[in-house]
């Protein structure tokens, strides 16, 4: 009888714990999702946003998170979620419809045989994944549009985000990553990515803990995408050697400086010119420096550069040698 009771009490001790767990992480998760959509203007008044699913962790915590909100904001907006079945084998058509069913949302299942088309031009053994999803983004844009949904919510978070900006970086020469929110190309879908500031082990915690019915992503049979593999595997060591790298990445992209880079396309550097009349008070840049960088000179008194003594007199400089051949 005590056996059994401890063991009881164990049980009862692991559910209160995956409880308090999982109220945490839907709290943060809620709050990173708000503060995206705040930041971004990603839903507004009258919005009729489409989800898409893909039976994936991502798409189904975005969907949750988004009924929780729906029910809180001081705004009126409408949910509508789709799944596009590509006819890949084996794929369970039950599992999504029923899902959805426990939901009371508004869904719509769309059939495309998406995936012969891929076969038919990929070669054997190549990675499918840029393609196919390519052709899913065209199905999902065209019914959008028939529906009257004015918003399309994609699952990517932080983390695809940060993949996408190396792997442009180290393949295509760019510095490009997956913006939070996009117009299409043809200027007539708004696509919003509303787990933007989340991490991806918060939200396969959070899907894990919530047992949403997973979907396999790999039906197709198509290898991984090893470029990709490897930035994850990269990052993923960064974090645990470097705590606090990966938010420093994130924010970084926050806070782009065109001026500061080498881009001719954002910044007209043919055009800098100096100002004769400016008032010398060097670079504005250098007052964000350490003051230990420059401690030596100014105890030496040849220059002082506290950014608040910053002026003409300070700033002279005793010539102490000319040569004029």
């Amino acid at each position: 009888m005590i056996l059994g009771a401890f063991f009881i009490m164990s049980d009862d001790t692991l559910l209160k714990k995956q409880t308090t767990r999982l109220n945490k992480l839907q709290k943060r998760l809620r709050r990173e999702v708000g503060s995206a959509i705040a930041d971004y203007n990603m839903i507004e008044d009258g919005d009729t946003v489409m989800c898409c699913l893909s039976g994936g962790k991502d798409s189904y915590a975005m969907l949750d998170i988004l009924l929780n909100l729906q029910q809180r904001a001081p705004i009126s907006f409408k949910l509508v979620a789709v799944n596009l079945d590509q006819k890949q084998p084996g794929f369970p058509e039950d599992i999504l419809p029923a899902y959805l069913d426990t939901l009371n949302v508004p869904y719509h299942i769309l059939e495309k045989d998406t995936y012969s088309i891929v076969k038919d031009k990929i070669p054997e053994g190549k990675t499918t994944c840029s393609l196919c999803s390519r052709l899913r983004r065209g199905t999902l844009y065209g019914f959008a549009q028939q529906i009257g949904a004015n918003k399309i919510a994609l699952g990517h978070h932080r983390d695809d985000i940060i993949e996408t900006l190396f792997l442009n970086m180290f393949y295509a020469g760019k510095l490009k990553a997956m913006p939070p929110k996009l117009l299409s190309d043809d200027g007539a879908n708004v696509v919003i990515r509303p787990l933007a500031y989340s991490r991806e082990k918060d939200i396969a915690e959070y899907a894990g803990l919530k047992g949403f019915p997973i979907i396999p992503c790999n039906l197709c049979g198509s290898q991984e995408n090893l470029k990709r593999a490897a930035v994850k595997e990269m990052l993923s060591t960064w974090d645990k050697q470097f705590p606090g790298r990966i938010e420093t990445i994130f924010t970084a992209m926050q806070n782009t400086s065109p001026s500061q880079g080498v881009d001719r396309a954002q910044f007209d550097f043919t055009s800098l010119t100096r100002d004769p009349d400016a008032p010398m008070k060097g670079d504005v840049a250098e007052s964000d420096l350490p003051a230990f960088d420059f401690l030596d000179i100014a105890n030496n008194g040849h220059i002082d550069l506290d950014a608040a003594k910053r002026n003409t007199d300070a700033l002279k400089i005793d010539v102490v040698s000319t040569y004029t051949p």
